[in-house]
């Protein structure tokens, strides 16, 4: 991802909406019930470390790495039961959050490409 998506995307504001939005999402939807098991009944460590994530990996400032160090995502993700059915779920959701964020056209499928590339990378276990 290039500076002119994490701007594009509105910066650090609209990064936060999106992923507002995202867990808002997952905690109303039942559609997405899977991963939100996962996930701690509070969700808003899960709020910031997704936001501080997608800023450095959408172009911008790298705070995730300056908390944590190098995201190591699959294994930070291993104590997970992560398959095809979880990558969907999350996939379904980031697109829900990211249209109803206005985030359309050409930017929408580079940004699903990219999250389905990572997400599916994440899978642990088959199907």
């Amino acid at each position: 991802m290039s500076d002119s998506v994490f701007e594009t995307l509105g910066g650090e504001t609209g990064v936060r909406a999106l992923v507002d939005r995202f867990y808002d999402l997952m905690d109303m939807d039942e559609r997405f019930a899977g991963i939100r098991a996962m996930h701690p009944v509070n969700l808003d460590s899960s709020r910031d470390k997704l936001f501080w994530f997608l800023c450095g990996w959408l172009g911008g400032p790298d705070h995730y790495q300056s908390r944590f160090g190098h995201p190591r995502l699959r294994a930070r993700h291993l104590p997970f039961p992560i398959g095809v059915s979880e990558r969907d779920q999350w996939l379904l959701c980031m697109a829900e959050a990211m249209r109803d964020q206005g985030i359309e056209g050409e930017l929408f499928d580079r940004l699903l490409e990219a999250f389905h590339g990572t997400a599916d990378w994440m899978r642990n276990r088959p199907g």
